[in-house]
């Protein structure tokens, strides 16, 4: 799909809508602020297959040759510790999480998968692993086997087809949307471009984009842009609280991206505990999972 040159954006994927023009979102029982975290389960390859491709800003340690056990056990981390210790926060907050597992985690780690089913979470698509991202250099052949190869694996893991995505380090090709549509998937969390959902185009049927806060996926703060873990703490409240102050006139969707591995270290837990203890004991919030938040904008759009 080539870029189209017209005003507001390069592509057809969605119409340009300022929030200052839309009509009033509201939210079950006229919540103002709809909290969804998504919590990633991918897992790191010890070696990256031939052909595939990966941010060098991935997260994690980085590539220091093979094999590098304190890589690719750093992002086990999550798996083994990380992934209960959020979990169990999440809950204490009464917020249900919805986990985006990659194929190879699905595949290899059973307890993970019925762990979290138990938990009421939801689970979504997450590509292969993390080793290997979507990008416009797959063929539309070879990324329609991707996607479908990984849904498979969840459905086969979990005994359910996921209807919500967010791809390995957000990748995309320009034809990502309408593949999945056609595979299946409702919602897609890799446009990290608004404060409320909103529709993609597609041929398929009904997809929507689930808006992340990327600044405040914590990959970002504290990996990436080294921000301190108490600073990343009171991101999350400010933007919450101005989310919150917003959401009085007009609904507002605030999407958290967590990884196990980061912010499930027992140094690191104790300031997403405070953030989100900020969060949950204001009136006016509801805590849900991506399907969820899908479902009630899909059934009760924005009112003029």
């Amino acid at each position: 799909m080539p870029a189209e040159r017209r005003p507001g954006m390069d592509h057809p994927h969605y119409q340009w809508s300022p929030i200052v023009n839309r009509g009033k979102l509201r939210w079950p029982d006229g919540a103002r602020v709809a909290l969804c975290v998504i919590v990633n389960l991918e897992h790191m390859e010890w070696t990256e297959p031939e052909g595939s491709f990966t941010t060098l800003l991935a997260g994690g340690m980085g590539s220091r040759g093979y094999p590098d056990f304190a890589r690719t056990s750093h992002r086990e981390y999550g798996h083994r510790v990380g992934i209960f210790r959020v979990l169990d926060t999440l809950e204490k907050h009464g917020i249900k999480a919805t986990v985006a597992m990659d194929a190879m985690t699905a595949e290899n780690y059973p307890y993970l998968v019925d762990h979290c089913l138990k938990r009421g979470c939801e689970i979504i698509g997450h590509g292969i692993s993390v080793s290997r991202m979507i990008t416009g250099n797959m063929t539309e052949q070879e990324e329609r086997h991707y996607i479908h190869s990984s849904m498979d694996s969840l459905a086969k893991a979990t005994g359910k087809a996921p209807t919500g995505w967010l791809g390995p380090e957000y990748g995309e090709s320009s034809r990502t949307p309408q593949l999945l549509s056609e595979a299946g998937i409702r919602y897609v969390c890799d446009w990290v471009n608004d404060e409320q959902p909103y529709r993609l185009e597609s041929p398929h049927g009904d997809l929507f984009a689930l808006p992340i806060m990327l600044e405040l996926d914590d990959v970002v703060s504290l990996w990436q842009r080294r921000v301190t873990v108490g600073r990343y703490r009171d991101m999350l409240t400010e933007a919450f609280d101005t989310l919150y102050e917003d959401g009085q006139q007009n609904g507002r969707l605030m999407t958290l991206n967590l990884h196990p591995w980061l912010i499930g270290q027992p140094f690191r837990i104790g300031y997403l505990d405070d953030a989100l203890a900020h969060m949950t004991r204001r009136e006016g919030v509801w805590a849900a999972t991506g399907s969820e938040i899908v479902d009630w904008y899909q059934h009760n759009p924005p009112v003029a």
